[in-house]
């Protein structure tokens, strides 16, 4: 007689933040490489069918397995390491991430996630969403809130961030509904100059059918977006999101159901006592409006 197979809960566990960065990872590197899925079967006979499970995260590779990849690849060094690592840790989740490197090319969970991502939700309340900022208000930003980072740091940052708005570009591009508190509109980051492009930068991009904005007036009082920013990655492969929170602790992924719920309730809510999307192009147009 075969192995009973344990009973089914019912529920199918998302990809952790882990398992995702290294199947993208393993995708990117495959492809740097030159190499078809195909060829990867026929270079190290690992199953086509279990090959395409990794690269989408469907499954953890066996340690053996990666390493057989990583070699056919030639990724050797701190990025073997690394990667190593994340397959030991690919099952755990709510992961905490302090972000130390500032150059644009080097990738980081969050780029890595908001890549493969099918929508975004972002609300935010002190700033522009950084992918509607412009880019004199993003070093702005950056220079403010990195007060001792050299030059060459914040101009790294600042191109990483106008990079990542590529997203927003293409014929499959990110759907992207933003939600801000009013006050960031009347905050003077980088200068009245820069603020009344910034404006009009966000104006114009809300107009794109997939970019919708919102803006919570001060009329609504308080409500539960004053705890903080978040943003709310979904994925076309599953029914599940991750959210990103960035704070002074650091970089922190929610990937708990209960988490998940609690701010996509959030989101509702704040959805839900925002100016429509007509209201705010009119409110973010007339003041801004060159004449």
């Amino acid at each position: 007689m075969g192995e009973k197979t344990p009973p089914s809960s019912g529920k199918r566990q998302p990809p952790t933040v882990r398992l995702r960065r290294l199947a993208s990872e393993l995708r990117r590197l495959r492809q740097a490489a030159g190499l078809s899925q195909d060829d990867v079967v026929e270079k190290t006979h690992v199953n086509i069918v279990t090959l395409y499970r990794i690269e989408t995260a469907k499954t953890k590779p066996q340690l053996r397995t990666l390493l057989t990849l990583l070699d056919v690849y030639g990724v050797t060094g701190d990025t073997r390491a690394d990667l190593i690592l994340l397959q030991k840790e690919a099952k755990q989740r709510g992961w905490l991430h302090n972000f130390e490197a500032s150059l644009p090319d080097q990738y980081t969970a969050l780029i890595g996630l908001e890549a493969e991502a099918e929508q975004a939700i972002n609300y935010e309340s002190l700033f522009i969403p950084g992918l509607l900022q412009t880019e004199d208000y993003a070093r702005a930003v950056i220079r403010a809130v990195l007060p001792n980072a050299t030059d060459l740091e914040v101009e790294n940052r600042v191109t990483a961030r106008m990079q990542r708005q590529a997203l927003l570009e293409g014929d499959a591009p990110l759907r992207l509904w933003a939600i801000l508190d009013q006050a960031v509109l009347y905050r003077q980051v980088g200068g009245e100059t820069v603020m009344r492009a910034q404006i009009k930068h966000l104006a114009q991009q809300a107009q794109r059918p997939h970019i919708t904005v919102q803006v919570i007036p001060f009329s609504a009082g308080a409500h539960p977006g004053m705890l903080g920013s978040f943003i709310s990655l979904k994925f076309a492969e599953d029914n599940f999101d991750v959210i990103y929170i960035d704070s002074m602790g650091g970089d922190l992924f929610l990937e708990k159901e209960k988490d998940i719920q609690r701010c996509n309730n959030i989101c509702e809510h704040l959805r839900a006592i925002a100016l429509s999307p007509a209201d705010t192009t009119a409110l973010l147009a007339p003041p801004h409006e060159d004449h």
